[in-house]
């Protein structure tokens, strides 16, 4: 039997990996995507505990009740969570480094994804104040895309604590 080498671990492996689907994406996801291809960011209130969900799905993740009123949030936002990226992944990836980050919409209970721009990545911290730079006008179509990246915004941060629940 050949020696497979099995007491030296492999360290490494290149394994190239894309994910590009088409899916029906609902009535409360498509008035999200709807608001979105107007500049707005909107969420639906659950019914039971008042909070406002982005992008919706129809259902409150907690109560379970179906969210029908339509709510107008942001658009400025909290940063929650972020990284450092280091290796860029797609074609429109933004040249490295980028943060990448969790933006939660001023009125929502949950957060976004997306990229920060007009900032060292060395100054981006929890709690920092944003608002979305959209693509222009003719650009817009139902899709997150529409928002290019958040910047920071002249706002104080937002101190941890008051974000608790939300990172």
């Amino acid at each position: 039997m050949p020696d497979l080498g099995v007491d030296e671990p492999v360290q490494r492996v290149r394994m190239p990996a894309a994910m590009v689907y088409d899916y029906s994406p609902g009535l409360a996801r498509t008035r999200f995507l709807r608001g979105l291809e107007q500049k707005k960011i909107l969420g639906e209130r659950c019914p039971s505990t008042g909070e406002v969900y982005v992008a919706p799905t129809g259902v409150a993740p907690v109560s379970g009740l179906k969210t029908t009123e339509q709510v107008e949030v942001g658009p400025k936002a909290t940063i929650t969570s972020f990284c450092v990226v280091h290796i860029g992944f797609g074609v429109n990836a933004p040249p490295t480094p980028f943060v990448s980050a969790l933006f939660l919409p001023d009125g929502a209970a949950v957060s976004l994804y997306g990229t920060v721009g007009e900032v060292d990545y060395d100054k981006v911290r929890i709690g920092m104040r944003v608002e979305p730079v959209w693509v222009d006008d003719d650009q817009l179509t139902t899709s997150m895309e529409n928002i290019r990246y958040w910047r920071p915004i002249d706002e104080p941060d937002v101190p941890a604590e008051q974000l608790k629940g939300h990172m």
